[in-house]
């Protein structure tokens, strides 16, 4: 992969990342202000929720919506049956996921997971979650298919204007008092959802090109609904457990601290998360020869790292500014406890570039060994780290789990087979 070609395209959707970024960052701004660390904790179990949601109700398949779209974007014929495939999986999965959610509503035990919170306020934005998350899964895969078709403008149109309307929809609703604060959060991608879609079919993904006479092709999402799947479900729910246990441990102020280190981490994630996704995997997804792939891959992961470095060398310089700027002062004393979270977001950098090689040459076993080990190393270390650490050892455990990951994937990525797809 040329120099060249790298930072323009990287340059191509930095626009498109930073928007995103700072949208989230004014709505997790506005959120702590609002909530202070205990309600913040709050928050984070229900966005892990939502996560969760997402995960189940799309199969996790945005990576599959890219990866394919981008092999057979010139072979019409086999693009329509695997879209239809794609639509179909998404829509039983949506259906199966709307029941658990509202099981999950009314006979969960939603005190443990949300102490403090009224029942009765929680149950509802639980329920209005359903549509949210369906919207978030239909947008997330609208974006993705405008990458697999390398048209980047509608990519970055979509990603910019859903941002900004998800931002504005949960400080509108919470200032004006139209919905609570959880609520918000909940039915905050209701509106960009609709125009994602409207903004996707004038790219070409419109229904007519893989509903007519079309036998679906189910069989290629497989390995990507694995893949994809259980980061996003295993995750969130071990979040939500480690979030729970260190405010059973500590309390939820503690719990608070942490949710605020997680979101700052987010904000550097998703940059990099953003542009790999955009650069990286169409690439890869397409090599057509092992040299060809190693190459791409050795290049792009020189200067994700140098630039993950740079990254996370301002961050600590700054970190006091960073804390009081993305949260607010009352996550002050988190100053203490980040770098340690600064140095697992370095090497979580590799780690996606890496995961993302595993994704394009559909290398499900080792991808999803490697996703499940990491997430339970994660939750373990946190809970036997915290009769050594204290509140301090998640922390700790994030740059563990990384550093182990990232030599995982190394591994892994060189003994790669080339005779898989």
């Amino acid at each position: 992969m040329k120099s060249s070609g790298f930072w323009k395209e990287s340059a191509g959707s930095a626009l498109a990342t930073a928007i995103r970024i700072v949208s989230a960052f004014i709505t997790n701004k506005f959120l702590a202000s609002v909530m202070g660390p205990a309600g913040f904790a709050a928050v984070g179990q229900l966005q892990n929720l939502i996560t969760f949601g997402q995960g189940t109700s799309s199969l996790a398949l945005q990576n599959g919506w890219v990866s394919l779209t981008a092999r057979y974007k010139e072979k019409e014929k086999e693009l329509g049956p695997i879209w239809r495939g794609g639509f179909r999986l998404s829509v039983y999965a949506s259906l199966a996921t709307a029941i658990f959610f509202v099981l999950f509503a009314f006979f969960a035990p939603l005190e443990a997971l949300f102490p403090g919170v009224p029942k009765r306020l929680l149950q509802a934005a639980i329920l209005f979650a359903i549509p949210g998350m369906i919207a978030l899964s239909v947008t997330t895969i609208c974006q993705s298919v405008m990458n697999g078709l390398s048209d980047y403008k509608r990519w970055a149109s979509i990603t910019i204007v859903s941002s900004i309307l998800n931002c504005a929809w949960v400080i509108g609703m919470v200032q004006t008092r139209s919905l609570s604060v959880l609520s918000a959060v909940a039915t905050q991608s209701l509106l960009s959802c609709g125009f994602a879609i409207w903004n996707a079919k004038k790219g070409g993904f419109r229904y007519k090109r893989f509903s007519a006479k079309l036998n679906a092709n189910s069989k290629v999402w497989r390995g990507y609904a694995l893949m994809g799947l259980v980061p996003m479900v295993l995750t969130p729910l071990l979040y939500m457990f480690v979030r729970s246990f260190l405010a059973k441990q500590f309390g939820w102020d503690a719990a608070g601290l942490w949710q605020g280190a997680v979101r700052i981490s987010d904000f550097f994630n998703v940059g990099f998360s953003s542009v790999l996704g955009v650069v990286m995997l169409p690439r890869l997804s397409a090599a057509v020869a092992s040299d060809e792939f190693h190459r791409t891959l050795r290049s792009l992961l020189v200067r994700v790292l140098a630039l993950a470095a740079l990254a996370v060398g301002i961050l600590f310089l700054f970190r006091e500014y960073v804390v009081v700027i993305a949260l607010s002062k009352t996550f002050l004393p988190l100053k203490e406890l980040i770098p340690m979270q600064f140095l697992g977001d370095f090497f979580k950098a590799g780690c996606w570039c890496l995961g993302l090689a595993l994704v394009a040459r559909k290398e499900t076993a080792a991808f999803l060994c490697v996703e499940i080990g990491a997430d339970v190393l994660f939750a373990g270390l946190t809970v036997i780290g915290a009769s050594f650490f204290g509140y301090y050892s998640p922390f700790v455990a994030y740059a563990v789990e990384n550093v182990i990951c990232f030599g995982a994937l190394l591994i892994l990525v060189r003994r790669l087979s080339w005779k898989n797809l």
